[in-house]
């Protein structure tokens, strides 16, 4: 039980700076309200995890990938805060826009990334 909870907590000290950073670097991409870095970890984590979901991977693998790393990376509650802000500040297209876009990428993310790891196992 320990050694899956230092897992988890080792995977997600690298994925939350880089959920960070990602963020940082793609929102520094555009002018825009839309929260295009948030939408880019989630599709990111979400492919990750849908390719470490086909791999007969062990369950220390999943800990520290699946639940560590890709759950720190991936943010549902950034992706609810912001797509709550873009509705209060009038843009409640974009933030439909968002809801949408976000969870089919999302699911088309983790299909793509479970048909990979399919193909190369």
């Amino acid at each position: 039980m320990i050694v899956t909870v230092l897992l988890v907590a080792a995977g997600a000290a690298v994925g939350a700076p880089l959920r960070y950073l990602t963020d940082l670097a793609v929102q520094g991409l555009h002018d825009a309200a839309f929260p295009f870095g948030t939408l880019t970890v989630n599709v990111a984590g979400s492919a990750l995890l849908g390719f470490l979901a086909a791999l007969p991977a062990g369950d220390g693998v999943m800990a520290l990938l699946g639940s560590g790393f890709c759950g720190a990376l991936s943010t549902y509650s950034t992706f609810g805060y912001e797509t709550l802000r873009l509705a209060q500040n009038g843009g409640r297209l974009p933030a439909v826009l968002n809801v949408a876009v976000s969870v089919a990428a999302g699911l088309a993310a983790g299909g793509c990334g479970a048909l990979l790891a399919r193909l190369l196992a």
